[in-house]
């Protein structure tokens, strides 16, 4: 009788390590700042040589759970949006995900955003949105200039929430579409007026603590981001591109 097997998907020494001492840390077995025995001690416990263990290790290095500081030795960190949301984005651009797919998302997130951070925010948090409002009003005339701030604005709302799931499921969306803002204003002078406005009207609902207002105006803010980009004439259904920042780094 013939019998047929299918391969066995066997991982490398590395990939062990790499995945033994992430669920280490993922089980709380090491915690955020504790210290990695050396690279000998690790590989005496596994069995492997120095070289598997730091082939694993450098597999963590890139996920953000471990970092160096300075030149000691290895500590378990914990990865921040820095690290995850450029990933998220390019798996999106992989996807070939639309603007209209992550506006949709947009549409969702961004405004509970504002209401949570009505009503999270502190007196600190406030002074960095009114002054970030400030800034992108000094500078209305360099396009370039109010796309920075305004991605900033954003972050601090997300950080005002106080939700760490919120603030990491938009950083990533964010990270594609406020480049595309930059392809608007090309079309539309107006649209950073409109933006600086919309700014505005939330940082003031923020500040005053009032939770609708400032899910009202953020939500008015992302509805006419997408007919913006109707008005200039750009097709909801293109995939988003990858920012050159991201493509550069």
């Amino acid at each position: 009788m013939s019998m047929r097997f299918e391969k066995l998907n066997v991982l490398s020494a590395y990939q062990v390590v790499s995945r033994e001492l992430r669920r280490m840390v993922l089980t709380g077995g090491l915690k955020a700042g504790d210290q990695l025995p050396t690279e000998t001690e690790l590989a005496q416990q596994f069995g492997v040589n120095r070289s598997t263990v730091r082939e694993g290790i450098r597999q963590l290095e890139t996920e953000g759970l471990v970092r160096r500081q300075g030149r000691k030795r290895l500590c378990v960190s914990v990865p921040d949006g820095d690290v995850l949301a450029p990933r998220a984005s390019m798996a999106m651009v992989m996807h070939q995900v639309t603007f209209k797919e992550l506006w949709e998302v947009a549409l969702a997130l961004e405004p509970a955003c504002a209401s949570l951070c009505a009503q999270n925010r502190t007196n600190d948090q406030c002074a960095a949105i009114e002054a970030n409002v400030e800034q992108t009003r000094q500078c209305i005339a360099i396009p370039e200039r109010c796309l920075q701030f305004d991605a900033k604005f954003h972050g601090l709302i997300a950080e005002g929430a106080q939700n760490k799931a919120m603030r990491l499921s938009r950083e990533p969306v964010g990270l594609l579409l406020h480049p595309a803002f930059d392809a608007i204003s090309s079309h539309l002078p107006q649209a950073i007026g409109r933006m600086v406005t919309a700014h505005e009207r939330i940082a003031a609902a923020i500040v005053r603590g009032n939770a609708s207002d400032a899910e009202l105006w953020m939500r008015k803010h992302v509805m006419d981001f997408r007919r913006g980009w109707e008005l200039a004439k750009l097709s909801a259904d293109t995939p988003i591109e990858l920012p050159r920042a991201l493509a550069e780094a």
